[in-house]
């Protein structure tokens, strides 16, 4: 394996290492780099670890292959990759660091709100109270603004130019989604009971 020398450049096409070499440290510095982001790594950041015949993807899926059996995983969220616990290990991790679920202090109704957002954005609170019936309070919206899981769109052409509220990256995050396009459709929702009318 290459060395690594305090100054120089990054080697990223390794060519004085054999094949099967190269592709494995490929590997592990595209593990290094999700390893030590707190947020999703996109394509273009990876890129710039490996060489330019390296298929990014590829790396990834092998990388992912080989986490198998592991208590983490490679997941695919808001335009990138990162590490994440299999699920299956949530109840151990809240026994022994006593780490709370994030979404404890957030009501069925903060989530509903928070939903409409995602369905429904830009959305202002104006447009909230159509869908729910009644104010939206400015307390719930801190809330989830608080949570970093809504942020403030643009302003709404309507009289008063009220502000919008959008979903930010750290929704995607906090749902395991690669985008919006990967929320579930509405009409299953309201099919299975799930959801009101919009």
């Amino acid at each position: 394996m290459a060395k690594d020398r305090p100054g120089l450049a990054l080697d990223r096409a390794l060519r004085d290492l054999p094949p099967e070499v190269r592709w494995r440290e490929w590997m592990r510095r595209i593990e290094a780099v999700l390893f030590a982001s707190a947020a999703p790594v996109p394509r273009e950041d990876l890129v710039r670890v490996v060489g330019q015949g390296a298929s990014v993807d590829l790396l990834v899926a092998d990388l992912a292959a080989d986490l198998e059996g592991r208590a983490f995983e490679i997941a695919q969220v808001a335009g990138g990759w990162m590490f994440r616990t299999r699920a299956v290990y949530a109840p151990a991790i809240r026994a022994a660091a006593e780490v709370g679920d994030q979404w404890l202090d957030l009501s069925e109704f903060d989530v509903a709100v928070l939903a409409a957002i995602a369905y429904h954005q830009p959305i202002t609170r104006d447009g909230l109270k159509d869908i729910f019936g009644r104010e939206i309070s400015r307390d719930l919206i801190g809330r989830l603004h608080a949570r970093d899981l809504i942020g403030t769109g643009p302003r709404s052409p309507r009289r008063g130019a009220p502000y919008t509220f959008v979903t930010t990256e750290q929704f995607l995050v906090a749902f395991g989604l690669e985008s919006l396009r990967d929320l579930p459709d509405q009409d299953l929702l309201r099919d299975a009971g799930v959801g009101g009318s919009s």
